[in-house]
């Protein structure tokens, strides 16, 4: 795999970055409602639909790519991120569900900080043998 093969990996682009952005915003408005004293609002649990939504989109792109026979540089850690990634809005949608409080939207606030990370590294761990 060359460099330009990696650059061109299925988990970066527009959509690796869509669901960065949008869990960061997403992030931004939990924060506010756990500074403010405030539960989980629908607006987070419809940004939690959404980003799962987007991120099963990524997950499919990633299978599509090793169906058409591209291979990730550490293939291990990379489906565990996979799995982790399209397993945290969910969890972050349960959590919240049974802490009704400002720490449900802190939930929230956390596992959208986490989401981001965890897409990065899936796309680090798809590009290691391109480096």
């Amino acid at each position: 795999m060359t460099s330009a093969a990696a650059a061109g990996s299925p988990v970066d682009g527009l959509l690796a970055t869509t669901t960065i952005v949008l869990s960061l915003v997403l992030a931004g408005w939990a924060l506010v409602a756990a500074l403010r004293h405030r539960p989980p609002d629908r607006v987070q649990f419809v940004g939690l639909a959404v980003l799962e939504v987007a991120l099963l989109a990524l997950a499919v792109v990633a299978l599509v790519a090793l169906g058409g026979g591209e291979r990730p540089g550490e293939p291990g850690a990379f489906f565990g991120y996979l799995v982790t990634v399209v397993c945290l809005p969910p969890l972050a949608w349960v959590l919240a569900r049974m802490e009704p409080t400002r720490w449900g939207s802190a939930i929230v606030c956390a596992i959208c900080l986490v989401t981001p990370v965890v897409v990065v590294r899936l796309g680090q761990t798809w590009e290691v043998l391109g480096g």
